[in-house]
This record gives structure tokens, C-alpha cells and sequence, in this order.
């Protein structure tokens, strides 16, 4: 190459590497600001779109929540609260006012707590490793399980929670201490079982939370291999979703699943692929904020309730 054009390409490259470094500058600038946007809009819409309620639940005088297990809401939108103090099962109304309460008698330590689709109320009693159905008004329907914990077909060790299958069948995550799921008739009688120790796909971890789908697919929260587990309902596996701690979960009107996780001390929105989306809340106990988030609730207008164990007390979110 000729002296005059080594000058010419030097230069030629001189003259660009400012204008290089001035697109490289504006380039990572816009990144940056796209990055920070893409963050706001996964750590942001839950707290534009919801608002807490604080105090929504009104105690009758003289008395006070123990841990805060399980919320659950009937048909006619009164809010549930299972809790380990007197009176386990105590019911609010629409407008928090307290209803009517009951269990001193049959439970002794609160856990999970559902509304089936007769409004039919279900817990579990991970003390006496009882479920029992009662009607919206407190009367006793069907107990399961003999009060002493085992592993036989009337027995339950802890059981944690109830799903309801599309023929009246139920699911017990059953639990702490047997690593299960059981199937049920609408009777009670014990259709079919499955699950033991271990992290492979159908073992668990304390099988800790249980949910059916729009899809009729059997959701278990499998809460010390933190993950959730599919499964159709003769128990056979789908899928696992990983990378949370499942201690409660629940559906919105839209058939989005929500998960309270307790370790991390946040609900969590998770995508139709079990990705997590959203996460709301942050260890405390001011308004909005969690200690130890147990399970949690929807009601029909799509707003959400929070149980919380070491906060004791249901937190309300509403739509803003």
C-alpha cells in the first residue's frame, strides 16, 4: 500500500471511530432505558392495578386471630378465615363484618380450608389428620381420617389441603408426614393413591397445596422441592414447573394462578407455562406487605385475600 493511501485509511478510520463510539454510547443508553423499561412493567402492574385494604376484617370485641392459616370465599362472598386460635372458623361478610363462627369443638390446628362447587366448606386438621365438609352454616357433613396419624387408607398424617375433581371426586395432599396424594369418591370412599419421598417426577417434598385447573389438571404445590407438579386425575405426571416455594395457591376469575410463597414472603402471578410473571410484596407487616403468606383466595370480582401465619391476619387486595 502506497504511503498516500496508509494516510488515507488512517484517516478514513480516525474519522469514524468518534462517530463508531457515539452510535456504541447512544446504543447502550437506549438498552439500558429498554432494560429498565421491561423491568417497571414485570415488577410494576400488580401495584397499579391492586390496592390494599387495611383493616378490611372487623373482630368482634375481645377477640383476635392466631395464625392465620387458610382464607376461603362461599358463594355469597363471605370471607372465610381458618386460624389457629378459638373459634378456627370465623365468616365475614362482603363488608368485613364478622358473621358467625365455629370448630373449638372438632379442630384443633388449623391448615387448609376450600369452598367446593356446592358451597360446601373443606379443612384440614394437621393436629387431629382430619378433613372435614361442613355446610355454609357450620354443621358437620363428613369426616375422613380416624384422628391418629397413619398411613392406612382411613388414615392421614397432617394432611394439608383439598382439591375438587369434575365428577365430585377430591384430592388430599396428605402431607407432612406421608408424602401423598389420595383420590376420593364424592362419598369419601378411597379411590386411588400415589406419591413417596423423593425430588423425581410424582415423589415430593411435602406435597403442601392442591388445585385443579380449567383444564382438569391436578396442580400440587410441592412446597421443600419448591415446585409445582401436574398431573391428570388418576395420577399420572404432566409436568413440573420449578423455582418457588408453593405454600398456597389459587385461581383469579381470568384462570390465573397465583402462588403464596412463604419463603420469599410474596404472592407470585405465574404464566400458562408456570413462569413467573409478577411478584408482589416484600417481608413486613405494614399494609401490602407479608409474614409468612400461607394460602390464599379470590373472590368473583377478581379481588384477593392472603392469609398469613406470623402476621395473623387476611390482607384484601382490590382492582383499583
Amino acid at each position: 500500500m502506497s504511503r498516500f493511501a496508509q494516510v488515507s485509511a488512517l484517516r478514513h478510520r480516525q474519522g469514524r471511530s468518534p462517530q463508531l463510539m457515539k452510535f456504541v454510547g447512544m446504543f447502550v443508553m437506549l438498552l439500558t432505558v429498554l432494560c429498565s423499561a421491561l423491568n417497571a412493567a414485570a415488577a410494576e402492574p400488580l401495584q397499579e392495578e391492586w390496592r390494599v385494604v387495611p383493616n378490611f376484617l372487623r373482630l368482634p370485641d375481645g377477640s383476635e386471630f392466631g395464625p392465620c392459616s387458610a382464607v376461603a370465599i362461599n358463594q355469597q362472598g363471605e370471607v372465610i378465615v381458618f386460624h389457629r386460635g378459638k373459634q378456627p372458623l370465623m365468616v365475614f361478610n362482603t363488608q368485613g363484618q364478622f358473621v358467625r363462627a365455629w370448630g373449638d369443638d372438632l379442630i384443633a390446628s388449623a391448615h387448609g380450608c376450600r369452598v367446593d362447587a356446592e358451597n360446601h366448606i373443606w379443612v384440614t386438621d394437621v393436629m387431629r389428620h382430619r378433613v372435614l365438609k361442613f355446610d355454609v352454616h357450620g354443621k358437620l357433613l363428613l369426616s375422613l381420617g380416624t384422628g391418629k396419624a397413619g398411613a392406612a387408607d382411613d388414615q392421614f398424617n397432617k394432611p394439608t389441603d383439598v382439591a375438587f375433581g369434575t365428577n365430585g371426586e377430591f384430592f388430599v395432599s396428605d402431607g407432612y408426614g406421608n408424602t401423598r396424594v389420595l383420590k376420593f369418591a364424592a362419598t369419601g370412599k378411597l379411590i386411588a393413591q400415589w406419591g413417596r419421598p423423593g425430588k423425581g417426577n410424582g415423589e415430593f417434598n411435602l406435597p403442601h397445596a392442591a388445585l385443579l385447573d380449567r383444564e382438569g389438571r391436578l396442580l400440587i404445590g410441592d412446597r421443600e422441592n419448591d415446585r409445582v407438579q401436574l398431573f391428570d386425575q388418576q395420577g399420572q405426571w404432566l409436568a413440573t414447573w420449578p423455582g418457588f416455594a408453593p405454600y398456597g395457591m389459587a385461581f383469579d376469575e381470568r384462570g390465573r394462578l397465583y402462588v403464596a410463597d412463604a419463603r420469599a414472603h410474596q404472592v407470585l402471578r405465574l404464566s400458562a407455562k408456570g413462569e413467573v410473571e409478577q411478584r408482589f410484596g416484600q417481608k413486613g407487616k405494614a399494609p401490602g406487605e407479608f409474614d409468612l403468606p400461607h394460602m390464599l383466595a379470590f373472590d368473583a370480582h377478581g379481588n384477593w385475600y392472603v392469609a398469613e401465619v406470623n402476621g395473623r391476619r387476611v390482607q384484601k387486595f382490590e382492582r383499583k
